[in-house]
């Protein structure tokens, strides 16, 4: 039910190691919105088993639903986190024509169910699980708040994107808000301006909400308490899916949706590829074509089922993908157990 797929470094070091938890540094988590359904019950075993008994330090890398997640991840109860936030997130249910108010409405209150009573305390505060969450400044006309005119900045992105990915630098920044005491370093090959900030119980809350802040779909979040003044959106415009060198020593675990990841949101209907040197030290799991097969529609969930299904068809069908998926964390399992490391593929 999962293929696993790693890099040239990754692959020679789990043969002479065994496939352990210990090898990990990183943590990376993509965007996606519901897409991320397909990986529920993995991740409700990789930190409720696999990484349970950790000591040390772990970089949970994510933007957009990956950074939700890894917001789960750095609470005391993990699983508990991530079933709150599949349970609300699933049972969403906009208006016929829902505007980005009340989807930046909705997904504040995702956030409140996501980090409890403490979460955000204990994200901010652990020292072993370390919260990333990735998140674009918007420049230019990308940052303003006039639907047509954001669309005009946006559509000039794409324009730019086609031409070279590098140029997108003239309208975005990267902003890495994470653990304080993170010692997480990595390279880009497009070199994004990068600025980083300190997690606190002051700014965690709009940090997450502006990484998952999609353009033209929500709200963006402006002037984010101590970080430079701007407009900040969804994380995922510069690394959808990432084109990053993390350059920790250890591996970089990536449950993932597929194995061609897309650098950036502007990459998902291009040819580009990743730079395989970004994969050297990653380990990629994702869903097997039988799993896709045993889905309902044959499909992993995605955004469009909001506006393409009834709630009444959406609901039952999220559901039963969140249910389904129990294969793939077994299957993982029964990998880990019985070191059938022959099952590793290389990156091509």
């Amino acid at each position: 039910m999962i293929e696993i797929y790693a890099g040239k470094n990754a692959l020679k070091t789990i043969q002479e190691n065994g496939f352990k938890q210990e090898l990990f540094s990183s943590f990376l988590g993509a965007s996606g919105g519901p897409k991320w359904f397909i990986l529920y019950q993995l991740d409700r075993f990789l930190f409720g088993e696999f990484f349970h008994h950790r000591t040390q330090a772990l970089n949970l890398v994510g933007s957009s639903a990956g950074a939700f997640r890894a917001a789960c991840f750095a609470q005391h109860d993990p699983v508990a986190a991530i079933e709150r936030l599949a349970r609300h997130y699933s049972h969403t249910v906009y208006s016929a024509h829902a505007t980005p108010d009340e989807i930046t409405s909705k997904a504040k209150t995702l956030l409140t169910e996501v980090f409890g009573q403490q979460g955000i305390e204990q994200i901010v505060a652990n020292p072993v699980f370390k919260a990333h969450f990735i998140v674009a400044r918007a420049k230019g006309l990308t940052a303003s708040d006039n639907k047509l005119l954001q669309g005009v900045g946006l559509l000039s992105s794409y324009i730019l994107n086609r031409l070279d990915r590098k140029y997108l630098n003239w309208q975005y920044e990267r902003i890495v808000y994470q653990a304080s005491s993170s010692q997480l370093t990595f390279s880009d090959p497009y070199q994004f301006a990068t600025k980083r900030i300190p997690l606190t119980q002051q700014n965690l809350s709009q940090a997450l909400l502006a990484s998952g802040s999609i353009p033209l779909v929500m709200q963006g979040v402006r002037n984010i308490a101590q970080s430079p003044k701007g407009m900040y959106r969804d994380g995922g415009i510069i690394d959808y899916h990432f084109d990053l060198e993390i350059e920790n020593p250890g591996l970089v675990l990536y449950p993932h949706f597929n194995a061609t990841p897309k650098a950036g949101w502007f990459d998902k209907n291009l040819t580009r590829t990743v730079s395989s040197k970004s994969y050297d030290n990653v380990v990629l799991i994702c869903p097997s074509q039988k799993m896709f097969d045993a889905l309902p529609y044959r499909k992993i969930p995605d955004r469009k089922d909001f506006t393409e299904m009834s709630a009444e068809q959406r609901i039952p069908y999220w559901q039963s993908v969140l249910t389904e998926t129990s294969r793939m964390a077994e299957d993982f399992a029964d990998f880990v157990d019985k070191q059938d490391l022959d099952r590793i593929q290389s990156f091509s």
